[in-house]
Order: C-alpha cells, then structure tokens, then sequence
C-alpha cells in the first residue's frame, strides 16, 4: 500500500508540474508569441497534436533490464539486452475533411520489439498496435491562452506475433492532451490514455486497465538545436499488483531543412528508469534514436 500510495503521489505531481502552466507567464502572456520557422519546426515535431502530418521512426536500444529475480547458470535476464523499433505516423483530418467540425489527430503505433524469451537470450517479434483518435478542441482560444487541449477514444489491437511481445487483448478506452505553448521557446504538455480490456485472445490472459501518461517538452536552445523529453511513457495499472514504471528521458534534437527536401529532425534521447512496481521485467536504462520526416504539403492541400 506504501508503494502505491508513493506511485499515486508521484503521478500526480507529474501531472500537475505539466499540465498546470506557471501562473505569472501566463498573465503575462496575451497571445502566443512570434516563432521563427526552426522554433515551430521543433514544437511540430514534439508536439502530439500538431496538424503538422508526420512519420516518427525512434529507436529504442535497452542495454539492461531489471529481472524479476537473481541470474542463474542458464539465464540472466538484467542482462539481457532489449529493443524496439517503432514507426509512429500523426495522420491530421483537417475540416471539411474531418468527421467532426475540428481537427482529428489519428496516431497508430507500429513497433517491432525484441524481448526475452523464455527458453533464455531475447527474441524479435511484432508487438501490438496501438492508435489514438483526438479531436483538437478549438476552445480555449490557443492564440490567447497559448493551451490546447484534445480529447478522444483509444484502441490496442493485440497484433503481437508472440505472448511476451504483446498482452493478447483487445482494449478501448479514453484519451486527452494539453499542450500548453504562451512561455517563450517552451512547449509542454501530455498525453494520457486509459485503454481498457474487453475481449482476449487467450482465456488464460490477464485483464488490463492501465493509465499511461506521455509528458512532452521541448525548449528552443540555439539555431536549430533544442531540447527535447518525449519519450517516456509512464503506466500504472490499476488492478491489484499490476505493474508501476515512471521513466524519465532528456535528449537533443535538431531541425534539418534542405531544398527539394521534406523538413526532418534528428534526436538522440537517454532515459532512465525512476520508479518501478509490480513489474516482472523493466528497462533499466534506454537509448533512443529518432527521425521525424514532415510532409507539410499535405496539410496545406487539405488546407485549401
């Protein structure tokens, strides 16, 4: 009870360090200020409901993982080195072609991980599919208060080609994010999803109702460099002794833009496991390589 109570605390504070803006910056702040073309870049491709249509593919290298137990002769899991490739398009429905008078953000998570297996070492298999569907909320007025907020369904599709690489259910549930922008060079905000189970793959497969929480950051630091946290996600179930993890990742990231080419960014994240409960394996300590590639054109052609 100790533990969860302090993964509670934690969590919340989380939240309220990122979606609740800094008080004095935004009485000060009456419209959202100028950007330069490399600063919009940066918060487009940091920020979760951005209309900017996009393709994120990030590699995630885990050197180490916590095991639920000491080495033996055959296996050790903590040191079993894990991986996952993702490619995570945002797909912008802007009006009249969106179902909604606002602006829907469609996001499906493609990932090939590499997890370890039970007979020893690890094993590479397609994961889950995971897609949310936010619609953009055109109040408060952002240009005003520099908040936006969306809010929608999400789904998991249990895709996994293996029962370690996935949770074999099927799970719908609810989504919001804020991003929150009136403070110079600054972008913050989250998305949080609930996805709950409904149906299974396997009887023996157990429930899932777990909150997950992606804080985003991004701060304009010079040129085209900036800084960057978007890649931890935090979970917490909430069922009884399911598991806890709050990770923390910090990197770099640079815009590039070059003619004839669509703009991109480069970044290079660490992350670092804080906080973990209940959970049989986690990354201990994880790298995370990225390219963003932008396709501007098409929301101007929807735009039109």
């Amino acid at each position: 009870m100790v533990r969860t109570a302090a993964s509670c605390s934690i969590l919340l504070v989380g939240l309220w360090i990122v979606a609740v803006p800094l008080v004095g910056s935004a009485q000060a702040q009456t419209a959202t200020p100028a950007l330069t073309a490399e600063e919009q870049l940066e918060r487009d491709f940091t920020d979760p409901l951005s209309t900017l249509p996009q393709v994120v593919f990030r590699d995630s290298y885990t050197p180490a993982n916590y095991g639920p137990g000491p080495c033996t002769s055959q296996v050790c899991i903590r040191n079993d080195e894990t991986n996952q490739f993702l490619i995570r398009p945002l797909i912008p429905r802007i009006p009249p072609e969106s179902l909604l008078p606002f602006a829907q953000l469609i996001r499906p998570t493609f990932a090939l991980v590499t997890v370890p297996s039970s007979r020893g070492g690890t094993r590479t298999d397609f994961g889950d599919l995971p897609i949310f569907d936010v619609a953009v909320l055109p109040w408060p007025d952002r240009q005003k208060t520099g908040l936006l907020i969306g809010v929608g369904p999400t789904f998991v599709f249990p895709t996994a080609t293996s029962k370690s690489a996935g949770q074999g259910a099927w799970q719908a549930g609810p989504a919001l994010g804020a991003i929150y922008t009136a403070i110079p060079r600054l972008l913050v905000g989250f998305i949080a999803q609930n996805p709950v189970s409904f149906a299974y793959t396997n009887p023996h497969r157990p429930p899932q109702n777990t909150l997950e929480f992606q804080p985003v950051l991004a701060l304009h630091l010079w040129d085209k460099w900036y800084l960057r946290s978007a890649e931890a996600d935090w979970t917490m179930g909430w069922h009884r002794h399911s598991p806890t993890m709050l990770p923390l990742s910090l990197g770099l990231g640079r815009t590039l833009v070059r003619p004839g080419l669509p703009p991109m960014s480069l970044f290079l994240t660490g992350q670092w496991m804080v906080y973990r409960q209940y959970a049989p394996i986690a990354p201990q300590t994880t790298i995370n390589f990225g390219l963003t590639v932008a396709f501007p054109q098409i929301r101007d052609y929807f735009s039109r």
